[in-house]
């Protein structure tokens, strides 16, 4: 695989807020993909249920993806391969206004948030100001490279 794919055994993917044409946790779950091609995706799964948001928004298929950043295609690459087969109709309002409403996103249902809690509590309990999902993934992603929470 290709020597520039990310090793996310040594360093997390881009955090969930990181767009990349309006979309995100794009750049996050390319990163995720890749490391998953070249075998160094560590802890961090491809298609995981946070990325599954992004398929069914978008209604791209996960695999279909994958094989495009198989053959090597950068960011800027994928992007226009996204916006060539993403589902008709979605426009740049669409994407901005689905990114805003994901980012706050917290534990909606009893069994996520107890899933949230029980990562919340173990990788930093004295942390009142974590709140969303994001909060959390950028959290558990500084705590699980050393970071002091």
């Amino acid at each position: 695989m290709e020597s520039n794919y990310p090793d996310l055994t040594v360093r997390p993917p881009r955090g969930p807020r990181v767009r990349l044409g309006g979309f995100i946790c794009l750049p996050r779950i390319l990163d995720k993909c890749r490391a998953v091609l070249a075998g160094k995706n560590g802890d961090y799964n491809y298609d995981c249920p946070l990325d599954q948001h992004f398929f069914e928004f978008a209604g791209i298929n996960a695999d279909e993806m994958k094989e495009q950043v198989a053959a090597g295609k950068g960011d800027g690459e994928i992007l226009t391969w996204v916006l060539e087969n993403m589902r008709s109709g979605l426009t740049e309002v669409d994407i901005l206004s689905w990114s805003n409403y994901m980012e706050p996103r917290c534990p909606s249902d009893c069994e996520s948030r107890e899933f949230y809690q029980g990562i919340h509590s173990q990788v930093a309990p004295h942390r009142e100001d974590i709140s969303s999902w994001f909060d959390l993934l950028d959290l558990d992603d500084y705590a699980s490279f050393g970071g002091k929470p």
